[in-house]
């Protein structure tokens, strides 16, 4: 039985009609089916190092329009080890165990058991409602230090072994993958891996359309996370890569034909972006983003929680890539991005928001 927090097995009745956007309006967008998870609507928030913490996800949530939210991504060892990394990974466990569901939480290593281990932690005493492997982290410390994340993607018979212990360890609670098309453009291994992911029992597959070797360069190549739809024969395609939004959205379920979509990058300085994509899926007008002063006030609001979970010193340090998101693409910029990076108190931050942030946009803005 999982603590606190079961798993709704929901009747089939119980899925609501899906509804034509006036975007592309002949489509209609089902639910996302996660095991027994319904995702409603299929609209999901990525697990990002260092941005996607409570406060984030708190304030995503207010908006509204995620069907799943999920925490970063913590090391499997560090959790269940208590090693070095048990910090930074009691800290991105932050708020896990009060928050609302549904919520997933995303582990890496490479160890088969290890990994049972924690998924089955976070399963029954965290009360997750989804445990998701990481198999396409392009960082060098997790892929060719630890040979853990993208490393994986060369290793097919492992990736089998991790998602199958891990799917018996933390059953009836659905385990699910995230990859990237391969290491590299000469080793592209998307479709070899997401048939071991599926066969093993994993109840989605997520897919970021670059390589590794990419990191965040270039376009992410939805052709080709389009291809495994014809792979997967019993779990849902979820696609992920430079969707910046509402139009980018409905593209992807109309042109490319997922299951769902994860929204990374472009939402961390636009946590409404998950609002207005849900409401063109319903087939709802285009939802407005908040003026710039309500922008402002929101990063203001961001902060004050930060710094009281982390501290001045740390909140601080963490803020400051955040509020450089909020002001992207905005005219002045890189001046209170400059200027914030050299923050290192509250009155200090809040008295560079209040004066310099960007309050009007720029004429083109590129979330990517």
């Amino acid at each position: 039985m999982i603590a606190e927090m079961p798993v709704p097995t929901p009747s089939v009745d119980s899925t609501p009609a899906p509804v034509a956007s006036p975007i592309a309006p002949g489509l209609s967008i089902k639910p996302l089916r996660i095991g027994p998870l319904v995702v409603d609507p299929p609209l999901l928030q990525a697990p990002m190092a260092g941005f996607t913490n409570y406060a984030y996800r708190s304030i995503v949530r207010e908006f509204g329009g995620t069907g799943l939210q999920a925490t970063e991504m913590i090391s499997a060892e560090g959790f269940v080890r208590l090693t070095g990394g048990l910090k930074s990974t009691v800290e991105r466990l932050w708020g896990v165990k009060e928050e609302a569901r549904p919520l997933a939480v995303q582990m890496w290593d490479n160890d088969p058991a290890l990994l049972a281990e924690c998924g089955k932690k976070l399963a029954f005493e965290y009360g997750v409602s989804v445990v998701d492997l990481n198999f396409g982290c392009p960082v060098r410390k997790i892929s060719e230090k630890s040979h853990s994340g993208s490393y994986l993607l060369r290793d097919p018979q492992r990736v089998g072994a991790i998602v199958s212990r891990v799917v018996a360890a933390c059953a009836p609670v659905p385990v699910t993958a995230k990859i990237r098309l391969g290491c590299t453009h000469d080793c592209i291994t998307a479709k070899e891996i997401a048939r071991v992911i599926e066969d093993s029992g994993a109840a989605a597959l997520t897919v970021h359309g670059r390589v590794a070797a990419d990191f965040f360069k270039g376009n992410a190549d939805w052709d080709k996370i389009a291809e495994l739809k014809s792979v997967l024969k019993r779990i849902p395609l979820i696609g992920n890569g430079d969707i910046d939004s509402p139009e980018k959205v409905v593209a992807a379920f109309a042109k490319y034909g997922v299951d769902g979509v994860m929204i990374a990058r472009a939402a961390l300085g636009k946590p409404w972006l998950f609002k207005q994509s849900a409401a063109a899926l319903r087939g709802e007008p285009t939802v407005p983003e908040p003026t710039l002063i309500e922008q402002r006030d929101i990063l203001l609001r961001h902060h004050q929680m930060v710094v009281k979970r982390f501290g001045e010193e740390r909140g601080n340090v963490l803020m400051r890539r955040y509020a450089c998101c909020y002001a992207q693409g905005r005219r002045g910029a890189r001046d209170f991005r400059f200027a914030i990076s050299k923050c290192d108190t509250s009155d200090h931050f809040v008295t560079i928001v209040n004066e310099r942030f960007p309050m009007e946009h720029a004429e083109k803005v590129d979330w990517n």
